[in-house]
């Protein structure tokens, strides 16, 4: 039996400028930091916060 575990994609649509440095560490920790970047991570609640934390600037894509 194979189970496969639900993934998620991110990718950052706004810039860090004028943002605060835990802004940016969150970024970084989710693999982003440009603009247009793209990262698919496994769908866990630890990923969930992360992306909550800066929502306003990623686009979140369900997979």
């Amino acid at each position: 039996m194979v189970t496969t575990k639900k993934t998620v994609t991110v990718r950052q649509v706004r810039s860090t400028a004028r943002r605060p440095k835990e802004q940016e560490a969150t970024l970084r920790g989710l693999g982003l930091g440009k603009i247009r970047r793209t990262r698919t991570l496994e769908d866990t609640p630890a990923v969930r916060g992360m992306i909550h934390a800066v929502h306003h600037l990623v686009e979140v894509i369900e997979e």
